[in-house]
């Protein structure tokens, strides 16, 4: 059931993305790191001040050394003031889902006109991180990066600049940031034995089948790799739809962790 829940939350993440009304649904008055549901935060990246939303289950609250699952949205949810509904029905329906999974969720926003390989932006991604992992006392070894589509490409980069920082990635129907020479193995290389598990649609016509596949080959030439590959049939740039539906994705993900 729990696995059902993860695949479903994740689609509502996509159903209810919106630059709406995104305030923090947390009660007035409560201390840092007690705090529970759709949160409201801000990070300063040099002059610059950007806000993003982390999900923290009511079991959570107050205890240690949770795990923190960080998801990168895809190009149509770039903006400011949050991409996910904090309130009205749509809203519910993701509190709802956000709810059952044993892990924090944090939810940073790339900003209009950039993408998450951007230096702005991957600084703004691991700052949000730190301070979550400080507010709410998160377990270092147990970070995991996601991504879907443009946050799958973003995905790759921020990985591979901060080797050795995640327990696991996921990348779906993403692709290499790179624009030209090797594109793969210098990310592979970076990447390392950090466990991995690639989706991508065979029928992808916005992102090709061919940037999976040249990533995983240079992945599975690493001595140790830790990539797992799936690649679906008959199916297009929806593939997170399967994705989040594999009933071992949420399971996978949270047993990992850094040694």
């Amino acid at each position: 059931m729990r696995n059902l829940l993860f695949s479903m939350l994740v689609g509502s993440l996509f159903a209810v993305a919106s630059p709406a009304d995104s305030r923090a649904l947390e009660e007035p008055g409560q201390q840092s790191g007690q705090a529970s549901g759709m949160l409201s935060r801000t990070v300063r990246v040099g002059n610059e001040s950007h806000g993003y939303q982390l999900y923290v289950p009511a079991n959570l609250r107050g205890k240690e050394k949770p795990p923190v699952i960080v998801f990168l949205h895809g190009i149509g949810q770039r903006g400011e003031g949050g991409f996910v509904r904090a309130e009205g029905g749509a809203g519910a329906v993701a509190r709802q889902y956000l709810e059952q999974v044993p892990a924090i969720i944090l939810l940073p926003q790339c900003r209009r006109n950039q993408f998450w390989h951007d230096p702005e932006m991957e600084r703004m991604v691991m700052t949000a991180i730190d301070q979550t992992v400080a507010e709410f006392r998160a377990d270092t070894k147990r970070l995991y990066l996601t991504g879907v589509s443009m946050g799958g490409y973003g995905a790759w980069h921020i990985a591979s600049q901060q080797a050795g920082r995640f327990a696991a990635l996921v990348s779906i129907c993403g692709g290499s940031p790179l624009k030209s020479g090797d594109r793969f193995a210098p990310i592979a290389r970076r990447v390392g034995r950090t466990p991995v598990w690639v989706f991508h649609g065979r029928e992808d016509r916005i992102v090709p089948v061919n940037e999976s596949r040249q990533m995983v080959e240079a992945l599975q030439a690493i001595e140790g790799n830790r990539v797992r590959y799936t690649e679906i049939e008959g199916v297009g740039h929806n593939v997170w739809l399967n994705a989040l539906a594999e009933p071992q994705l949420l399971p996978w993900i949270l047993a990992q962790h850094l040694s």
